[in-house]
C-alpha cells in the first residue's frame, strides 16, 4: 500500500485527498436533517469534487461540477421552471463540447443531465431514481479515473437513494399514496 500511494502522481494524491474531502461532505449532509445545511454541505463537496476531478485532469467531469452548485442553488429556487432547467441542460452540453476529451466524459454528461432534470422537475421516488442513476453515472466516471473517495462518495448517494426508495414505497404502499 505505502509503495501505491509513493509511486501516485502529486496531483493524482491531492485528488485523492479531494475525493475523501468530499465523501465527508457528502456523509455530514446526507446525515443531515435540516434541509439548507444539506445544500451547503452539497455545494462544499462538489466544490471538492470540482477540485478532485482538476488534480485528475477530467476537465468535463471538473466543469460540469462546478455547474452542480449552480444548479443546486437554481432549483431550489426555481423548481418547475421549464426555461431554467433548459438553459441550465444547454450550459452543460455547451461545456461538455468545450471540455470533452474521451468517450468517457459521457459519465458526467449523462449525471448532469439526470440531476439537473430530476432537480427542477421530480419529486420523491422518480427524482431518487433519477438522482440513483446520476450517482450510478458519477460513480462509474470515479472509477474510470480512479479516485478512491469519488467513488466511495457516490455509492454512498447511490446507497441511500436505493434505501430510501424502499422506504417511500413502503410508505406508499401503506398508506395507498401516489395511485
Amino acid at each position: 500500500m505505502t509503495g501505491f500511494i509513493a509511486d501516485m502522481p502529486v496531483p493524482h494524491l491531492l485528488g485523492q485527498f479531494c475525493g475523501l474531502i468530499a465523501l465527508g461532505f457528502c456523509i455530514a449532509g446526507f446525515a443531515n436533517k435540516n434541509d439548507d445545511r444539506l445544500m451547503v454541505l452539497l455545494i462544499s463537496a462538489n466544490v471538492a469534487f470540482a477540485l478532485m476531478f482538476a488534480f485528475f485532469a477530467s476537465w468535463t467531469a471538473a466543469a460540469l461540477s462546478v455547474l452542480v452548485i449552480l444548479r443546486i442553488t437554481l432549483a431550489r429556487k426555481f423548481r418547475g421552471s421549464w426555461r431554467i432547467m433548459t438553459a441550465i441542460l444547454a450550459i452543460n452540453l455547451l461545456v461538455a463540447a468545450v471540455t470533452w476529451r474521451e468517450l468517457t466524459d459521457i459519465f458526467p454528461l449523462t449525471a448532469a443531465v439526470l440531476g439537473t432534470v430530476g432537480m427542477f422537475m421530480l419529486r420523491g421516488i422518480p427524482l431518487r431514481i433519477v438522482l440513483g442513476l446520476a450517482a450510478l453515472a458519477w460513480m462509474l466516471n470515479n472509477i474510470v479515473i480512479g479516485s478512491v473517495g469519488g467513488t466511495l462518495a457516490e455509492g454512498m448517494v447511490l446507497v441511500t437513494n436505493l434505501i430510501t426508495i424502499v422506504r417511500l414505497y413502503r410508505l406508499q404502499a401503506k398508506y395507498g399514496l401516489g395511485d
